[in-house]
């Protein structure tokens, strides 16, 4: 699976229909923006440690640490990893699994197979003692949103009671579940129901 997160799914994923992606790079009056707002939503403190999981190349890890937060990323894309901003390189960790304060995961759980979600959820229950998830939905087996189809590893499609129920289930006390959250993905607000946005806190961090 790691395999198909390659320079063409970046760089070339449009012309070659394995993304929405074309030249993947580092926007900052986009990425800084949206930390900033999650910072603001979330109330997350300077002294919180975040890992950013699925962070690509990095480019919201830069935006945290840019704001003074105390970010990491994980991923699984050796060409991600490769080719992310020299310094954000030192920020990566081998392994989610770990004791943050807060995990971030924008755009990535619908990738994981149906069969793995809830082995994840479990051992991220354990490494973060809050989680906050921006989820493409679906519903009747297709994305709310027509260009989330156009990505050949999404995976799970499903609505936001579906999500709310795996997270319940699976070490996470739901705080919130929404449709919207503010200044967040407002590019995709035509769609109503396109995108969930979970604030989770973990039954199970002990650290």
């Amino acid at each position: 699976m790691k395999n198909l997160y390659d320079e063409n799914y970046f760089e070339r994923g449009i012309e070659n229909k394995k993304s929405c992606y074309t030249n993947y790079r580092w926007i900052p009056e986009l990425t800084i923006p949206l930390a900033f707002s999650m910072i603001e939503y979330l109330n997350i403190l300077p002294d919180e440690k975040i890992l950013d999981f699925g962070c690509a190349k990095g480019y919201l890890v830069k935006a945290f640490r840019l704001l003074h937060r105390q970010a990491f990323g994980y991923d699984i894309s050796d060409y991600a990893k490769q080719s992310a901003p020299y310094e954000v390189k030192k920020f990566f960790v081998e392994s989610y699994e770990g004791d943050y304060d807060w995990v971030i995961s924008k755009d990535v759980f619908e990738h994981v197979p149906y069969e793995e979600i809830d082995d994840l959820l479990k051992k991220l229950s354990h490494s973060t003692r809050k989680m906050f998830c921006i989820i493409p939905l679906g519903e009747n087996g297709q994305y709310v949103v027509p260009a989330y189809e156009l990505d050949v590893t999404h995976i799970i499609r499903e609505d936001l009671n579906w999500w709310r129920e795996k997270f319940s289930t699976n070490g996470f006390v739901v705080r919130e579940a929404t449709y919207t959250a503010p200044h967040i993905k407002e590019n995709w607000s035509n769609w109503e129901r396109g995108n969930g946005f979970f604030t989770l806190e973990s039954r199970h961090a002990n650290f």
